[in-house]
């Protein structure tokens, strides 16, 4: 059987909640033997501080720049990858990002869902904005 082409199968900025195994199916392939997810989870704490919720917002082209970091990782790989990226109020346990990545070996795949991840977060223009215990909220990574 022969391998799928490199290719972004989903590039997704949402308010709904993130469904992680729609972007697993959306880059799996019978010939790759690694499928590799990355799910960012809301959790309860950052930087010592409780955490209670948290807002995105994302710019309105926020979608192509997701697709364009997405194109950008499969052509420099050769393998076929998928994110999503909530945005609104999201409570703690809520996935905020879904990124997936299929390749024929594990090696590849790993390094390739590093890579988008860390392209995701740095080129892709959504804020957060986190409340902590007390009623406070503070911007992140602004």
């Amino acid at each position: 059987m022969t391998r799928e082409p490199a290719a972004t199968l989903t590039a997704l900025i949402t308010a709904a909640p993130l469904d992680a195994a729609a972007i697993e199916a959306a880059v799996a392939s019978r010939a790759d033997g690694a499928l590799v997810t990355f799910r960012g989870v809301v959790r309860d704490h950052d930087h010592g501080q409780s955490v209670t919720g948290l807002d995105y917002l994302a710019h309105p082209d926020a979608e192509a720049f997701l697709r364009a970091s997405c194109d950008r990782i499969a052509g420099e790989t050769g393998l076929r990858v998928a994110a999503a990226h909530r945005v609104g109020p999201l409570e703690i346990g809520d996935l905020a990002l879904v990124a997936a990545v299929a390749a024929p070996h594990r090696a590849a795949a790993f390094a390739a869902i590093e890579r988008l991840v860390d392209d995701i977060k740095s080129t892709v223009p959504i804020w957060k904005r986190q409340h902590v215990a007390g009623g406070t909220t503070e911007w992140v990574g602004l």
